[in-house]
């Protein structure tokens, strides 16, 4: 698995091309992912060691029918009914947890479909992520884009009706330091009602400096809580440091945020043990941050410019769809999002299920939403994808669709008094 996923390119200087392969093959050049870096805050949290007890014991194998049977029959469901859930012995009974999902939506959500579109205004990456289109070792087109650009692009895609919006950047603190994060945050918030931010991690200062300028939310995605396995993937940069990237949502609620949202990245390791943690990470900041307001989801890998090859090796729509109603079943509070890593006809079946959010109008280049929103030639620069997307439909398109499945899709759920 290792291998396939490595991308090379004939534009590496004879370095970097021996930086690199000395980083693959050799793991004693590799500083330990385990230890802090400086700068880096270290918090004093249980979240993490009761998070990763509970999935290095995961059996599922040992999961039977009637344990499937009775997590289904309990009215609330308990941590073990849940690994009961993601177990292989539940897929027979995947019409059942369906039914029993979309039920728990409607209870608590009724039929709202909310609605955003991610904005990428910088690629620029300091990490090596041997899956990942942005990292540092892929020759890509790398762009940044100026608050002149990020408002011209806030602007296209507000005219189109959209409500919320959610920043990203690739992870490199010299290209895109916190300061030009919270320019870009107070920009969005002239255009925006809601403003999440899916960065690289950073301080509790930072985060609250943030929450300042005008993000509600944070996005992390922990893509493995395999530790072992995210050591091999992650081969250089601070992404490196796991513990620092776990406890980042803990870091950005401690910092003001209003909300976080987590994610594995399924196809990197066990996607059943990954998909427990997840659901655990969530669980046990619930329980401590009452207030906060916290949402899932559950991204597969997709290929990446230079590696098409790049695809989850056993984690198909079947499987996708258990985990996502093994979510609802779990926490029948939280937010589930479905991205447009997923096919049209995935997100329209699921979100009458268990999802609760789905993005549209999505691009993850740099700087491409004139054309894509308006349809108009665009010639100046733009910076190339993090990875290919599976549905690329417009507001108006998404919008008209889940109307048409009989859902009430809804812009924004969030007022300021």
């Amino acid at each position: 698995m290792e291998n396939q996923f490595l991308v090379d390119s004939e534009y590496l200087s004879k370095t970097a091309l021996e930086k690199k392969h000395r980083l693959e093959t050799d793991p004693s050049s590799r500083k330990n992912h385990m230890e802090y870096l400086p700068g880096m805050e270290v918090i004093k949290s249980d979240v993490c060691s009761r998070v990763m007890a509970q999935t290095e014991s995961f059996d599922y194998s040992v999961y039977t029918a009637r344990d499937v049977r009775a997590a289904l029959d309990h009215e609330v469901c308990s941590i073990e009914d849940f690994k009961a859930l993601l177990s292989p012995a539940a897929e027979p009974f995947l019409e059942e947890m369906a039914q029993r999902a979309q039920k728990e939506t409607g209870k608590h959500f009724g039929n709202t479909v909310y609605l955003f579109t991610p904005l990428y205004i910088a690629n620029y990456c300091e990490n090596y992520c041997v899956y990942c289109g942005f990292n540092c070792y892929n020759h890509i087109n790398r762009m940044k884009l100026s608050m002149e650009q990020i408002e011209h692009e806030m602007k296209v895609i507000a005219d189109s009706g959209m409500e919320e919006i959610l920043i990203l950047t690739g992870e490199s603190r010299a290209k895109s330091d916190v300061k030009y994060i919270g320019e870009a945050c107070k920009l969005a918030r002239k255009y925006f009602r809601m403003v999440g931010l899916e960065i690289y991690p950073v301080n509790t200062d930072e985060y609250r400096y943030l929450h300042e300028c005008g993000a509600d939310y944070v996005t992390v995605f922990q893509e493995t809580y395999d530790t072992k396995k995210y050591e091999t993937l992650h081969l250089l940069g601070h992404k490196r440091v796991w513990p620092y990237r776990f406890d980042a949502q803990e870091r950005a609620l401690m910092g003001g945020m209003r909300g976080v949202a987590f994610s594995a990245l399924l196809g990197l390791s066990d996607f059943r043990k990954d998909a427990l943690a997840s659901a655990l990470h969530v669980y046990y900041l619930q329980r401590k941050y009452p207030h906060a307001e916290m949402s899932l989801s559950c991204p597969r890998l997709r290929p990446i410019i230079n590696n098409e090859k790049i695809n989850p090796l056993d984690v198909g729509e079947k499987q996708l769809c258990q985990i996502l109603c093994a979510y609802r079943i779990f926490l029948p509070f939280v937010g589930i999002t479905v991205s447009s890593r997923e096919s049209a006809a995935f997100r329209n079946g699921i979100v009458k299920i268990a999802a609760t959010k789905v993005s549209a109008g999505v691009s993850t280049g740099i700087g491409d939403h004139e054309s894509k929103y308006t349809g108009k030639e665009d010639e100046s620069e733009k910076g190339d994808e993090q990875f290919e997307i599976n549905d690329g439909r417009s507001l108006e398109r998404m919008y008209d669709d889940m109307s048409d499945e009989g859902l009430q899709p809804v812009l924004n759920d969030y007022l300021y008094v």
